[in-house]
């Protein structure tokens, strides 16, 4: 969970005729709050349209490794930087969880690499409880780092900012895969049309990793590119890093069993109920699940617009003071509406077999995704007959944390791992 949040602005517009025949908005020097200019979208409203496109910056190698050298909480590692880049936010049509048109936005980056053909990584990102909080909108390195990294490494790198974060309308459905899977392969589509009006091209295979959420939306995209959900893009390859793909089977009870860190713990547990509830009517009111004051307050805490540090003040620092004792036998015995939302959200292990290499990234000690999250996708797709080779990142750290020390880490080592495969 992030705790800082920075806006960035646009200036300098120029336009220019995206392949799918719709009307992008080029802009430069981003710094500081300011909504997205919008150029008139062509007749054509189909997912992956581009609605606008802004570039933020133009870093050179150099520029890039100082970056992630730099952080404060814990330096980046810097031995796949070869290029510069340039990057972009773009904003594109796509569904939300009940299939009606909505917009969400991403970050682009493309190396200065010389290379026309380009292969392309996606990343999908951690939670997030503030919508500024994306590398589509963020300045902060943990926001930026995989998208330099990857790129600097040759990559043609696309990280969405999944629905209602970065400039995306209303709520997040957090750990909602099949929306997460939709706003990433449409992410996909846009960034297709913008390589090529910038005279590039993204090959179709695509490498696929994310972090703690993100590696199940990293898995749900991973599947929707093998059955051949897009004409153009394949899959080639999945890296996904401290994920909480058994929910309801390791997650729910580390959090309840307080085997977590206290507040993630929380905050998990809160995001759990009131995300659900958006999308699946779970209670029919907070009070039935929250304790006074937060019955009051935890919704709207947790509406994307409030930081992490808010969310942290505005919550208390134990489940017994958070939760009734109906809200913790909801969690502790999935029923009905949230047992089958598990079940969609746990099955990106479970329900497909993976024909592509994957590698399943760990942490040893891993305070907000238990590891045995990653025992149990490593044993169902062993059932499958799956060989997912088991990465052990040892114990890093970033900030204090094992959990966020296993981004910096597992991106250090897909970085690598992509770069082998051919």
């Amino acid at each position: 969970m992030k705790r800082m949040s920075r806006i960035l602005m646009v200036s300098t517009v120029s336009v220019a005729l995206t392949a799918s025949g719709t009307t992008a908005v080029f802009a430069q020097g981003a710094k500081g709050p300011r909504a997205v200019a919008v150029a008139p979208v062509a007749a054509d409203l189909s997912r992956g349209t581009l609605v606008s496109v802004e570039l933020l910056r133009t870093l050179t190698a150099r520029e890039v490794a100082a970056e992630l050298a730099g952080d404060k909480a814990g330096a980046w590692d810097t031995g796949a930087v070869q290029y510069g880049l340039d990057t972009f936010r773009i904003v594109y049509r796509t569904v939300d969880p009940h299939g009606r048109p909505t917009t969400a936005s991403g970050l682009l980056a493309l190396p200065q690499s010389g290379e026309r053909r380009l292969r392309t990584v996606s990343f999908t990102h951690g939670t997030e409880l503030f919508k500024g909080d994306v590398a589509s909108v963020s300045t902060s390195v943990w926001d930026q780092a995989p998208a330099l990294t990857y790129a600097s490494a040759g990559f043609a790198t696309v990280l969405p900012d999944y629905l209602g974060l970065g400039l995306g309308p209303g709520p997040h459905p957090w750990m909602d895969v099949p929306s997460e899977t939709t706003a990433a392969l449409d992410m996909l589509r846009a960034s297709r049309a913008v390589a090529t009006a910038k005279g590039r091209e993204l090959r179709r295979e695509v490498l696929v990793t994310g972090f703690s959420q993100g590696a199940s939306a990293a898995l749900g995209l991973a599947r929707s590119l093998q059955e051949g959900t897009d004409a153009w893009f394949r899959l080639r390859a999945v890296a996904p890093i401290s994920g909480a793909y058994a929910f309801r089977d390791a997650e729910l009870p580390a959090l309840l069993a307080g085997r977590t860190e206290p507040k993630a713990g929380v905050i998990y547990s809160a995001l759990t109920l009131v995300a659900f509830n958006r999308l699946h009517h779970l209670y029919d009111t907070p009070a039935q699940v929250f304790r006074a004051p937060y019955d009051r307050t935890i919704e709207g805490l947790l509406d994307g617009t409030h930081t992490g540090q808010e969310v942290e003040a505005g919550t208390p620092d134990s489940l017994e003071a958070l939760l009734t004792p109906q809200g913790r036998a909801m969690l502790a015995h999935p029923a009905g509406r949230l047992a089958a939302a598990l079940r969609s959200a746990d099955g990106v292990c479970a329900d497909w077999t993976p024909r592509a290499p994957i590698r399943l990234h760990y942490a040893d000690g891993d305070e907000q995704a238990v590891t045995a999250n990653t025992a149990h996708c490593h044993a169902a797709l062993r059932a499958r007959g799956v060989h997912a080779p088991l990465v052990g990142l040892g114990a890093p750290d970033y900030g204090g944390s094992r959990h966020l020390g296993s981004q910096q880490a597992g991106t250090a080592a897909a970085v690598r791992w992509f770069q082998s495969l051919r």
